[in-house]
């Protein structure tokens, strides 16, 4: 088995009606999760205004734990509670960093585009954490300062705006221009 941080991407269409049942009923599964040995965290990836379907980010140490919480009691009756709220459950597993890239089916876009889909999220993100915190770490050592700043940051990254980038820029990541007017939509919206 990999020793290596496995994730697990869920996407789910909430059924016609049933949203506030259904994002109860998500935040019951995230704890449930987070009781779990390995796990590393989750996150909920909301759609955009004229789509209905969540991606929702449940990452765990390795196959292994992962594993366990997938075939734990717990999780089945959590999802058969869930039953009526969503429709058309689909799962892919990722190790690595690729899971950011590349969806079930697809190959992972090159590494230049991967490069710049990261950077888009990193950069606003740090400017914006030094506009907030800068003055305030200043006058730390730079060990405890570059501690606490990437402390901070990763978590957000690595569940809330490299998710949120690399959906957004998803069609010119796979190449689908006939996509792109698609996308200025979102970023509109």
């Amino acid at each position: 088995m990999s020793s290596d941080p496995v994730t697990l991407m869920v996407a789910r269409r909430v059924a016609r009606g049933r949203y506030r049942d259904f994002l109860s009923w998500l935040e019951e599964g995230r704890a449930l999760a987070a009781d779990f040995g390995g796990y590393l965290g989750s996150g909920v990836l909301a759609p955009p205004p004229d789509d209905d379907e969540y991606q929702i980010i449940f990452r765990f140490r390795d196959a292994e734990t992962l594993g366990t919480w997938e075939h734990s009691a717990s999780r089945r009756a959590w999802l058969a509670r869930g039953q009526g709220l969503f429709e058309a459950p689909q799962e892919h597993r990722a190790t690595g960093l690729d899971h950011w890239f590349q969806p079930a089916g697809s190959a992972a876009p090159p590494r230049w585009k991967q490069a710049i889909a990261i950077w888009l999220a990193f950069f606003p993100v740090s400017l914006g954490f030094q506009l907030l915190f800068g003055e305030s770490l200043a006058g730390l050592p730079l060990v405890p300062r570059v501690l606490a700043s990437t402390l901070m940051l990763t978590p957000v990254m690595v569940f809330l705006f490299i998710p949120l980038s690399t959906r957004l820029l998803g069609p010119w990541l796979r190449g689908e221009v006939a996509s792109l007017p698609r996308l200025a939509r979102r970023l509109r919206a």
